[in-house]
C-alpha cells in the first residue's frame, strides 16, 4: 500500500474554492490510481474524482462535473483536487485514496486511504 496525507481542506464560503492536495509515499505512486472521496455527516462514503495512473484520463461523480478538477504530479507523488463554485452540499470529509490498478467509482477498489481532510462550506 501506498501512505496517503490530504491537506487544504478548511472553511470556505459558497461560491469559493479550495485546492485539496494529497501526499503519497511509501510505494511507487506512478503504479496507482488515485481518487477523491468524501463523506458528510450521517451518509455513505461518496465518490467524487479520480485519475488514472498516467494521468491521461479522469472521471467525475455528476456533482463534481464542470467545478472540480482532479490531477496529479508523479514527479512530485502528489494528487490534488481543485474544487470551484463551493456549494453547501460539498461539505464534508475528503479523502484521497489509490488503486494498484484501474481506476473507478467503488470504494473497494481503493486499498490505500488518507486520513481525511475537513471541507465546510458556510454561506
Amino acid at each position: 500500500q501506498v501512505q496517503l496525507v490530504e491537506s487544504g481542506g478548511g472553511l470556505v464560503q459558497a461560491g469559493g474554492s479550495l485546492r485539496l492536495s494529497c501526499a503519497a509515499s511509501g510505494r511507487t505512486f506512478s503504479d496507482y490510481a488515485m481518487a477523491w472521496f468524501r463523506q458528510a455527516p450521517g451518509k455513505e462514503r461518496e465518490f467524487v474524482a479520480a485519475i488514472a495512473r498516467s494521468g491521461g484520463s479522469t472521471t467525475y461523480a455528476h456533482s463534481a462535473q464542470g467545478r472540480f478538477t482532479i490531477s496529479r504530479d508523479n514527479a512530485k507523488n502528489t494528487v490534488s483536487l481543485q474544487m470551484n463554485s463551493l456549494k453547501l452540499e460539498d461539505t464534508g470529509v475528503y479523502y484521497c485514496a489509490g488503486a494498484a490498478g484501474m481506476y473507478g467509482t467503488r470504494t473497494s477498489l481503493y486499498e490505500s486511504w488518507g486520513q481525511g481532510t475537513q471541507v465546510t462550506v458556510s454561506l
